[in-house]
């Protein structure tokens, strides 16, 4: 037994009470002392931005004001449909939410992703309860190989053990390598992922026939959402919907 091997040992073996001695809980977002595991303090709690109905019903951004007139879409939405069903979020991509997503994928604090997904879970519950399959929206190979883990699969794959379907993260395949998607427009970024995505052929019967719900960790414009769902349905899938933790301002509201 190495000594690593030893320390974790002895440390399983150490109720948990007294465990919480040593390694203090500490907060998800900030690292402040909080009473329990994977939690946010009441400051990085407050400092959410929560997107709660009323919202528009295909891209999931908030209404300022709820009209009470039942199912409501966005004006974007009536003139540029996307291409997936629709999109959920948790909060909006500032402040603790930012924080949270910045640590996950450049921090590598990876220990974040279930603290993230439990919420996600709870946000996009009914597009979880229509779902058939869980997909992650993939990195090309070469800026996985950079990364060395993909954020939006492990968000994926802790939602889909918390629901029990099935996971399927090589069904989609980011099969071009694009640039980074920050300073572009709109209609820039829907162009630099043309074609970026890709069914492989021995993948397929994953995904055909199925409700895919498609997992990432941000929306900004909905370029990303709209060439991966384009690239599953043409694989096969019956349906699409996207659900991410954070949704950029009223981007694509």
């Amino acid at each position: 037994m190495t000594a690593i091997q030893a320390v974790a040992a002895a440390l399983r073996g150490i109720p948990r009470g007294a465990l919480s001695l040593i390694y203090p809980p500490t907060c998800s977002g900030c690292g402040a002392a909080t009473a329990d595991p994977g939690a946010l303090c009441p400051s990085c709690w407050s400092g959410l931005r929560l997107i709660e109905e009323p919202v528009c019903q295909r891209y999931g951004t908030p209404f300022a004001v709820d009209l009470g007139l039942g199912p409501l879409l966005s004006p974007r939405a009536i003139a540029e449909p996307p291409v997936f069903g629709r999109c959920r979020a948790v909060s909006l991509y500032e402040g603790a939410a930012r924080r949270l997503v910045h640590r996950l994928k450049y921090e590598d604090r990876l220990d974040l992703a279930k603290v993230m997904a439990r919420m996600m879970a709870a946000r996009g519950r009914l597009l979880i309860a229509e779902a058939d399959c869980l997909v992650p929206v993939p990195l090309h190979r070469a800026r996985l190989w950079r990364r060395r883990f993909n954020q939006a699969a492990l968000l994926g794959r802790a939602i889909a053990a918390d629901a029990a379907l099935p996971f399927a993260p090589a069904a989609l395949a980011r099969v071009r390598a694009t640039r980074s998607q920050v300073g572009l427009s709109r209609a820039a970024r829907a162009e630099n992922l043309s074609g970026a995505f890709r069914v492989p052929a021995a993948e397929a019967h994953r995904i055909r026939g199925r409700r895919v719900l498609l997992v990432d960790d941000v929306t900004t414009t909905g370029a990303t959402g709209n060439a991966a769902a384009r690239a599953l349905l043409r694989g096969g899938a019956v349906s699409v919907d996207l659900l991410t933790f954070a949704l950029v301002g009223d981007g694509i509201g």
